[in-house]
Parts: structure tokens; sequence; C-alpha cells
């Protein structure tokens, strides 16, 4: 019998995979590094910011073979998933750096690159990247999608930290962006990569040969994600609704689907668009991606009060301290454990019917989310 959320009214139905962490093999490989950036800045973290966290370092745990997903007799799946994340979270970071190049005014460009290029899991790059090869559609299709996102989520992440928003100084193990370049600088670099990531949505992917009538609409759906119709909107209702007493679950979905979800699910829907999926193939994926979006921030809920800030790479307990509603506060740990597991079941169960081959990725993405420790 299938697993069934209500995204309005959250049911928990099944057991937690969580309580049986000894049985779980999760990957952990969480800063992928791309290419150091020059800097005039005087500071060790622009001068070689990826130099304090050598990549074997950040590469432990066990891989998990991808063939594992589509069955031990199906022999078209032999990579593993660590490699496979990898191999194209360094082609994300290289488009990045070839993206956005360090030109006048020097100090912007420098505050962009020092975020945009910090590393991170790369999660919603590589969502598009595998629902565009889902579809049949060729990588450097999406590529230029991919790239935009994620200068998007890296936007977010600089207003999230600033002192008007969460007030924090540490992102991904290093100092944020504001600590750096100071808050006027950080706000014009999250303005610069938000404007900059729809100039390079249209241009790189009409260079790419998609066709416009699919870069227009991608473009829709990134702007639709980005504002009151998904990412500020989760974000204002978050805001206002730190220390109030009357958050219920239906109000706390409503700013994960938006504040989390709407940025994931813009990832996959883009990636099937300009890979040239059908009408039918999109929506599969829309639904996919909703679940998984939401999956991550339960998680990412989870982890805030269960990690040290050593072991996330930025400061746990934040949401405790803001007296931000969470689903471990309205639903306690082992409840919201389970929610994660229906969605991460949910999520899977969207993929029947495409290539099942083709879908592993997506599968042990959603696996990942599940089972991350950061």
């Amino acid at each position: 019998m299938s697993c069934s959320v209500n995204f309005a009214n959250p049911l928990i139905q099944s057991s937690s995979v969580f309580n049986n962490s000894h049985k779980l093999k999760p990957n952990s490989f969480f800063v992928l590094h791309p290419l150091n950036s020059p800097s005039s800045v005087s500071s060790k973290f622009i001068k070689n910011p990826f130099s304090h966290r050598p990549l074997s370092a950040v590469l432990t745990g066990e891989q998990t073979d991808l063939q594992s997903e589509v069955g031990k007799n199906d022999q078209k799946a032999p990579i593993r998933f660590r490699d496979y994340m990898l191999q194209k979270a360094n082609l994300v970071n290289q488009a990045l750096n070839d993206a956005v190049l360090l030109r006048d005014p020097l100090k912007i460009h420098e505050a962009m690159r020092y975020s945009l290029l910090a590393g991170g899991k790369r999660v919603r790059p590589v969502l598009c990247l595998a629902a565009c090869d889902l579809v049949g559609g060729s990588e450097s299709a999406a590529i230029p999608a991919a790239c935009s996102i994620e200068m998007i989520h890296t936007m977010s992440l600089i207003h999230d930290d600033l002192p008007c928003m969460d007030n924090d100084d540490l992102r991904r193990g290093r100092p944020t962006n504001h600590r750096i370049f100071g808050e006027d600088v950080a706000v014009l670099a999250g303005d610069a990569l938000l404007s900059f990531a729809f100039e390079h949505l249209a241009a790189a992917a009409t260079a790419a040969e998609v066709s416009p009538e699919r870069v227009v609409r991608a473009i829709g759906e990134l702007a639709k994600a980005t504002g009151t119709g998904g990412l500020v909107a989760g974000q204002v209702v978050d805001i206002d609704s730190e220390g109030a007493n009357d958050v219920g679950l239906e109000l706390l979905e409503f700013i994960h689907v938006h504040k989390t979800a709407a940025l994931l699910e813009a990832a996959a829907v883009i990636g099937a668009i300009v890979g040239g999926g059908s009408e039918e193939e999109v929506e599969k994926l829309r639904k996919f991606a909703r679940r998984v979006g939401l999956l991550f921030q339960v998680v990412d809920d989870i982890l805030d009060v269960t990690k040290s800030t050593e072991e996330l790479g930025k400061t746990a307990g934040k949401d405790v301290a803001a007296e931000k509603a969470t689903y471990p506060k309205l639903m306690g740990i082992e409840k919201s454990k389970e929610f994660a597991e229906n969605l991460r079941k949910e999520a899977v169960e969207t993929l029947a019917g495409f290539d099942p081959v083709k879908a592993v990725p997506l599968i042990a993405l959603t696996n990942y989310i599940a089972y991350r420790q950061k």
C-alpha cells in the first residue's frame, strides 16, 4: 500500500527509517570544492577560500551503489552515487566559475564569487541535470538552468544570513558574506546574483539551442519560485511567525513549501522543460520535487536540533533561538522522522512510469536528502 501525505494536513503513517540508522549507509559528501578564485580582498578566506577544508576531508562515508536502486541484476547503472554527485557538482562548479568572472567593479564580483563558489551539496543544480536526463534531454541544455538556480539559491543564503534576517556569522564552515564584505555589499551581491541568474538562463540556454518557447517558460518557472509565489512568500511568513504561539502544521507547511521546496521544485521542472519533456513528464516531476523539497526542510529542522555547529558547518539551534516553528517543535523528533520517511516514499513513487534506469539518480538523491547528516 502506498503511503499518502496530505500537504494541507500531514498525516504520519509509516515507521521511521531514522530509528534504524545502523542499517543505513548515508553518503557524507557535503562541501564540493569549486575552483579557487583570486581576490584583492585581504582575507585568508578570499585568497584561498577552500584551503581549510581539503576535498578528502569532506568525502567521508560509504559510497552507495546506484545499481542497488534498480536491482542487482540490472547492469545498466554501475556508477556510485557519490561519484555521480561529484562529477555533476564539479561540472556545475566549473560552469559557475566561468559564468561569474572577476571584472570591474571588482569588489561586487568578489563578493558574488565568495558565496557562489563556496561549495555546498549542489542538490538543486544536480536535480535539474538529472531531471533533464530523465526526459531525454542533453546535459548542455540543462547546465545554464542549473547554474541559474544555484545563483538564486546563493542569493537566498546571503540575504538569509544578514543581521536584519537570521543574523548569522557562519555559512558552509566560513564567515558569512556580510562578515567579509559588509552588509551593504552583501545585499548588492545577492541582488546581482538574482538578476544575473535570469540573464544567464536566457542567454546561455538559447546558446545551447533550447527553443525560445522553452527558455521563456523556464524563466517564468524560476521567477515564480523566487518571488511572492515562492521563496519570498515563505520567508515573509516565516519572519512574521517568529515567536508566535499559534503556528500550526498547515502554516508551517506553507512556509517550507514556499521557502525551501519551491526552488527545488523549480529545479526539477526547469530541467524537464529545457530537456524537452512532455507536459505529463513535467507535472510528474513537479509532484516529485515538491515532496523532495519539503523532505529537505523537514530533515533540516531535525538536524538543527540534533547536530552541532561543527557538524553542520553552520550555526546549530538557531531556529530554536529565534523561536521559529519547526516540525520537531510541533510534532516531536520521532513524528518528524516518520513524516520525512512518508515524503521520501511518496517522492520515489511519483517516478513510476519513467525509465527505471534513468530514474536511479533521482531516487538516490531522494534517499541522500532523507538520510543526510549535515
